[in-house]
């Protein structure tokens, strides 16, 4: 036991503050389901993912249950370049043939999966890695995209190999681990029909199991504040008309949209909210969860 000091310092009755704060939304959020897409800056940053495992320790020790769906497109990028494998990118999606798939599998369900769970475990939980293909988790189709031939308008079917989308998710593992003290990390693959395997987005995938759970919150962890408007200031709160007003008229571009569109879809799935925040923010998760205002764009249904 640590001796005590006499009167306490400014420093700790900052923290008393925070923790004073924090309690009301602790109450509230007891018992719910949040999904976490985990990628991007704070994946690669030692300090950072040992922040983000703490954070996620500290959601399932008051009673939220996380489960965090990650991403590895750096990681695959490097395996294959690695091994000489060439890749393209169509639509921001990895053309993914028979040979890549395999690499993909290997670096998302292995190194990327176990080097979160291990974090986690570290920091005191107890996390148990998985892909979408356990448990039949993830049923997924093969994507499909056209591409119009500008000298004759003719739609050309562009062919991205096993790339998936989710059809079907099927909650039960998950629901069974919620009932532990298990924290689940799923690696974005799903299964096709035939048993292939698919590389399916990893914002995608986080959209289509929050909406099978029914989650409290989808929190997408990018590496970008939130959504900005075009004088470049963060817009804290949007209802699902507002998101599609702003994808309409420009406001929202380029690798949001699919982001934004993520969110609106799961929200259409009866989450109560998605939130777009910075990983790059330390303790980006409880600050958005356990303060008033957040510190990131959230999507509301109404």
């Amino acid at each position: 036991m640590a001796k005590k000091t006499g009167m306490p310092t400014t420093e700790m009755l900052a923290k008393a503050g925070v923790l004073s704060e924090a309690l009301p939304f602790m109450r509230r959020h007891a018992g719910k389901t949040f999904v976490i897409k985990y990628g991007g800056h704070a994946m690669g940053d030692e300090k950072l993912a040992a922040s983000f495992a703490r954070d996620v320790v500290l959601l399932k020790q008051i009673g939220i249950n996380p489960v965090v769906v990650h991403g590895g497109g750096p990681q695959i990028g490097a395996m294959l370049e690695r091994l000489k494998i060439k890749s393209e990118f169509v639509d921001g999606l990895r053309v993914t043939d028979r040979e890549t798939v395999e690499i993909v599998e290997m670096v998302l369900s292995g190194s990327i999966n176990k080097a979160i769970a291990a974090d986690i475990n570290a920091a005191g939980g107890r996390a148990v890695g998985i892909s979408g293909k356990d448990g039949n988790l993830i049923q997924a189709r093969k994507v499909r995209r056209t591409r119009s031939e500008s000298d004759s308008n003719i739609e050309k079917i562009l062919d991205l190999g096993f790339v998936g989308e989710p059809t079907e998710v099927d909650p039960q593992l998950l629901t069974d681990l919620a009932h532990s003290d298990l924290i689940p990390v799923i690696a974005p693959l799903g299964t096709g029909t035939d048993g292939e395997t698919y590389n399916i987005n990893a914002d995608t995938a986080a959209g289509a199991i929050a909406g099978a759970l029914e989650a409290a919150r989808l929190l997408m962890l990018t590496d970008v504040s939130g959504v900005l408007d075009k004088d470049g200031k963060l817009i804290p709160d949007m209802s699902v008309e507002e998101a599609r007003a702003f994808i309409d008229t420009g406001v929202i571009t380029g690798g949001m949209i699919p982001k934004v569109e993520t969110c609106v879809g799961a929200v259409q799935a009866d989450v109560e909210a998605a939130v777009i925040l910075d990983g790059r923010t330390e303790h980006a998760l409880l600050l958005e969860v356990f303060t008033e205002h957040g510190v990131g764009t959230a999507i509301w249904p109404g």
